[in-house]
């Protein structure tokens, strides 16, 4: 093997990621939420769902959309405030149970 050059597993990994962008970051941290909230099954662990972490990342992701507000474009805007109220109805849907 060259110098520079990966390995393949890691030059697999490279180039199987999508690019990071706001939308990329923002459904990521939502995907997480949603584990913590028992909507999405997390085969890494099975258990009880999160609140309080689930909590914490909708609230990060409140706090992205109040930094962020007028700095989006259009389709980024809707999408954190869509991704943002189903969170919110979800967390507390789950709070009841």
């Amino acid at each position: 093997m060259k110098d520079g050059e990966s390995t393949a597993p890691e030059a697999e990994a490279e180039t199987s990621l999508t690019p990071m962008d706001f939308s990329t970051f923002v459904l990521s941290l939502a995907s997480t939420a949603m584990v913590n909230l028992g909507m999405v099954e997390d085969q890494s662990k099975m258990g009880e769902p999160d609140l309080q972490a689930a909590r914490q990342l909708i609230d990060i992701i409140g706090v992205l959309e109040q930094k962020t507000r007028g700095n989006l474009t259009e389709s980024e805007d809707k999408m954190l405030k869509s991704l943002l109220y189903d969170l919110r109805v979800h967390y507390c849907d789950a709070q009841k149970r």
